[in-house]
Order: C-alpha cells, then sequence, then structure tokens
C-alpha cells in the first residue's frame, strides 16, 4: 500500500499536517513566523510527519496567460512524507527492531523500544526521521498503520479536499499516476514528471511518490536518491579482508619471532 500525492491539485490548505497531528498525536511545532515563503513548519522531522511545502516561481502555469510584467508567477505547493523506501536503509542499521516493515509494506518506528542511538538519522536519503527533544527517540510517518489494520485510509488522504494525496495499491496508483501525467503534460506543463514510481530508482521504488511540475530539487527532494547502505556489504567484506590480512601478518610476525 502506499500514497500517490498529485501535486498539480495541492491548494496548500495544510489539513493533511492538522489531521496528521491529531490522529497520531504529534507534538505541535511549526507556531513560529520562518519568514520563508508561507512555510511555518520548514520541512520533515520528528514533530513534522506532514509538510506542506510553498514555492514561488515568476513563471506562467502551463497554457495559463500571462499577466503583466513581472506579475507572472505560480505557486508550486507539495505535501511531503516519509517515502516507506523498498530498500529502507533506516531498517537497515537499527541495532534494535524498532524500525520494521510491516505487512502492508510500509516503514514503522515503535518508539517504545527505539533506544535513542539516531543512526537512522543521517541513513534517510530524504531527511525524513528525527529525534524528539523530550525522549531522544526516532519518530516518523506510519502511514497510519493503527487504522490501516481496520480498513481504513490514513488520516491526511481521508482529509485531504482535493485528493491530492490518493491512498491505495502500489500498482493501481502507478497506472493512476501514469495517466495523470499524460493529462497534466496535455495541458501545457511539460516540466511535469513523476518521482519515487520506479521501482528500479536508488531506493527500490517508494511507498510515497510524487507528481511533480518542476524538478524535484525545486521541492527540496534529491533528484537520485540512492540508500544510503547500498555499499555496506563491500564494506563489510573488504573490513573483513583487511582483518585476514592483519592477523596473517600478526602470524607470520609471531612465528619469525618463534624461529629467531
Amino acid at each position: 500500500m502506499g500514497f500517490f500525492t498529485d501535486t498539480s491539485v495541492c491548494i496548500g490548505c495544510k489539513a493533511c499536517e492538522v489531521a496528521c497531528k491529531e490522529w497520531n498525536q504529534v507534538p505541535e511545532d511549526g507556531l513560529l513566523f520562518t519568514g520563508m515563503s508561507y512555510d511555518n513548519s520548514v520541512g520533515l522531522g520528528a514533530d513534522t510527519w506532514r509538510h506542506v511545502a510553498f514555492v514561488e516561481q515568476r513563471k506562467p502555469l502551463g497554457h495559463q496567460e500571462t499577466g503583466a510584467r513581472d506579475l507572472d508567477f505560480r505557486w508550486l505547493m507539495a505535501s511531503d512524507v516519509c517515502k516507506h523506501c523498498t530498500h529502507a536503509a533506516c531498517l537497515d542499521v537499527c541495532p534494535t527492531g524498532s524500525l520494521f516493515r510491516t505487512e502492508y509494506g510500509t516503514v514503522v518506528v515503535q518508539e517504545d523500544v527505539c533506544n535513542g542511538c539516531g543512526y537512522c538519522v543521517p541513513a534517510c536519503p530524504f531527511g525524513v526521521i528525527g529525534r524528539r527533544a523530550e525522549s531522544g527517540t526516532a519518530a516518523k510517518c506510519t502511514m497510519c498503520y493503527d487504522r490501516l489494520e481496520v480498513g481504513q485510509e490514513p488520516a491526511c488522504a481521508k482529509t485531504c479536499p482535493t485528493d491530492s494525496i490518493q491512498f491505495g495499491e502500489l500498482d493501481e496508483l502507478r497506472e493512476r499516476a501514469d495517466r495523470r501525467l499524460e493529462q497534466v503534460r496535455a495541458a501545457g506543463v511539460s516540466s511535469a514528471r513523476l518521482y519515487g514510481h520506479d521501482p528500479a530508482d536508488g531506493v527500490g521504488g517508494t511507498g510515497a511518490f510524487f507528481l511533480l511540475l518542476d524538478e524535484p530539487q525545486v521541492y527540496g527532494l534529491p533528484p537520485d536518491p540512492v540508500v544510503t547502505t547500498a555499499d555496506l556489504p563491500s564494506m563489510w567484506r573488504h573490513a573483513g579482508a583487511a582483518a585476514l590480512v592483519l592477523l596473517a601478518g600478526m602470524a607470520a610476525a609471531a612465528a619469525w619471532r618463534r624461529g629467531r
């Protein structure tokens, strides 16, 4: 199961942010004026599991008629969330089993099992996971695991008034996203693209993917994310080989000393 977020119909209402906090009892944050556009929560973290980005660009949108000189602009709004990667580095580095893969293919943190080591924080290529200041434990989107268990959709998707956030089976969502991309490009938005839908990408595809109207970095997303633990097997092999060489050298030195 997963999310398909169609940013072309996001109106920036932040209903998803509020619904996420209310249902999951996520502490409040982002009430201070940041001076960064209308974005009060800035980014994802332990206390922000949904984040609506506001990006203002001085260019028309698709076939939109141009206005008076410098008044031509468009708002790019997008509700970001944990990507629930197929190859999740956070799972690879967690030493306690606090992070686990659910029967829905999502990745969930068990805060009561987390020891606060923080290994998962830098492991995430999307900068999603954070640690709470009070407890030191990691926290992120669970895709409302408790709601899924009783046949309900996540709170953010349920609340979204424009269906920008769509929830369902990933294969069906990918087909729906392909059709929607064709519609948006036909409307004149040639820069539109899908992000995170490809199972052959650096994280094996994500459980939360997006239709974007510009390049990923415009929204604060990495253009080519790669699972940060991809090189761990080769690193362990090299470390093992180095250890064997060291032991062999020590054994040879000890044998030489005994033979003197």
